[in-house]
Formats: C-alpha cells, structure tokens, sequence
C-alpha cells in the first residue's frame, strides 16, 4: 500500500489552485480540461481538487461542503515551513480567514491555522525538531 493523494471536493477546482499557489507557493502540476479536477505540485503525494458534481457522482448519499460548513471539518492539512508568521500573514492576504494565530508550542514548534476559501483548514508550522 502507498499513500497517493488526498482529494478535496470544492466548489471551484481553478479557484483553489490559484488560491494555493498565491497564499501557499504550491503551484498547479495538472488541471483537467474539464476543470473539475486538478493537483498541485506537492511532491510524490499529490494534493488534489475535486468539484462537488465529481463528488455527488461519487457519493449517493451526498458529502459535507467544506466551503458551506460553520465550522471547519475535522481535517487539515499541514505545511512545513521556516517562518510561520510570514506565511500565515501570506494566506491572510490572499483571503485565507484566521483561525489560530501563529503561536510556539510547548514542544517547541511554531503553528498556526488558516482555513482557506474552499473550506480546507491548514496547519502552518515549523518543523519538529528531533
């Protein structure tokens, strides 16, 4: 077994590439022509968009719009990076709302929590050091 991706229903897959890339630096690896999927450049584990009408295809029953929750979903999704502040600041400014504002942790770690656009939470920290 190998983790592949993970894949985020949205209501806009453009929208949230763009949205990655200018509060993130993640740019886009791939956008269907169809516009209703597309990944970002993570590496060898892909972060992937997908619209909602791929996911009411997918579901029968239906799936929780993170966009239209309240509250964020009981997921997230983490960024290492050198300077939490500044990246946190980055997401604000890109439309990002503010969720956690960055703060050291008793092990030492740098976080924050921004929740995105699409409804996605992300996690902003420095990395754990061994």
């Amino acid at each position: 077994m190998k983790f592949a991706y993970t894949i985020f229903y949205v209501p806009d897959v453009s929208a949230s590439l763009a949205f990655f890339d200018r509060a993130f630096g993640l740019p886009t690896r791939f956008l269907h022509e169809s516009g209703t999927y597309g990944e970002l450049e993570t590496g060898a584990t892909a972060l992937a968009f997908a619209a909602h009408e791929l996911g009411e295809m997918n579901f029968s029953g239906g799936h929780v719009k993170a966009h239209s929750s309240a509250r964020p979903l009981g997921m997230e999704i983490g960024l290492v990076c050198a300077d939490v502040h500044a990246a946190h600041q980055r997401a604000l400014d890109a439309g990002a709302s503010e969720l956690s504002a960055p703060s050291e942790k008793p092990w030492g770690q740098t976080v924050s929590y921004v929740r995105c656009p699409d409804g996605l939470l992300v996690e902003l920290c420095t990395a754990i050091q061994s």
